[in-house]
């Protein structure tokens, strides 16, 4: 898990348990002095032990400390050659002039990319477009602002032919997931992956056989553990954009990185469903003046 690092740091820490959590805040507070530090000093400045040290960098899929330390100075090497931590951490005020506010939005969601797709998993996001390919039909399930985007990229699905639905219906959703089968996909979309909306729909499929693939910014949550594919999105609370807010634009991302994908895997398909469909919808458009 060298690649996104700091982004599910960022994501996970405040879930974890005490002397776990210090070590992520420590981390947090400096990441680059956390990337030069020894696992004695980091214990010391987070008031642990190099034992919970280890343990921190296992929760993260590190073997040890050696290669949370490479992750972090290859990440923050990155971030200051490109200058993303320009405004990000920096609370938009309520008497912040707008144009403060706006600069601190576009570097925070910049960022919020970079993170999201350093730590994709590019071989699972192939999977899953594989999945949806071959599918007789996919469902995506979400409610709120992942309902929004899974009710986005099902119409975008549906538009070069695939037969994928989303429903805003609980109800709907469950009834629609106990009719899938094998070969058939049913994709999650939680921020913290434990909305029951979701839950229940996505635990269905699975018992159908269905191929399911978790979207979250939790890689350790009960919907995570419900699906057979996990894709994750980094996220980043603000003053004024908390909980699913934060992450709407990282699950935006991920979901089109999957589009793109079949896109590229239905590509003869996907030209001609774009000529058709630009082509009945040109009557609609008006005309410039």
């Amino acid at each position: 898990m060298a690649a996104g690092a700091l982004g599910r740091i960022q994501t996970e820490t405040p879930t974890l348990p005490g002397a776990l959590r210090r070590v992520g805040e420590a981390i947090l507070a400096d990441p680059a002095a956390a990337a030069r530090s020894t696992i004695m000093a980091l214990a010391e400045r987070s008031g642990s032990s190099p034992a919970t040290v280890t343990r921190f960098c296992r929760v993260f899929g590190f073997t040890g400390y050696a290669g949370l330390r490479v992750a972090l100075a290859t990440e923050t090497g990155r971030a200051a050659q490109a200058h993303w931590d320009a405004g990000v951490g920096h609370e938009i005020a309520p008497t912040d002039p707008l144009d403060v506010a706006i600069g601190v939005m576009a570097a925070t969601d910049s960022r919020l990319i970079q993170e999201t797709a350093a730590q994709l998993d590019a071989a699972a996001v192939a999977r899953v477009a594989d999945a949806v390919v071959a599918a007789r039909r996919t469902l995506i399930f979400g409610v709120s602002t992942s309902g929004a985007a899974a009710s986005m990229m099902a119409g975008r699905l549906r538009r070069i032919g695939m037969p994928c639905w989303s429903h805003a219906d609980a109800h709907e959703s469950l009834a629609e997931a106990a009719l899938l089968a094998p070969g058939d996909v049913a994709i999650g979309v939680s921020h913290r992956g434990r909305t029951r909306e979701v839950l229940e729909p996505l635990a269905e499929a699975a018992a159908r056989g269905a191929t399911t693939v978790a979207v979250t910014s939790f890689a350790r949550s009960p919907l995570a553990d419900l699906a057979r594919l996990v894709l994750t999105t980094a996220s980043r609370e603000t003053t004024f954009r908390l909980g699913g807010l934060a992450a709407v634009h990282s699950q935006l991302f991920v979901l089109d990185t999957v589009y793109v994908a079949v896109a590229q895997r239905t590509y003869e398909q996907t030209d001609r469903a774009f000529e058709l469909t630009i082509r009945v919808l040109e009557s609609h458009r008006v005309e410039r003046s």
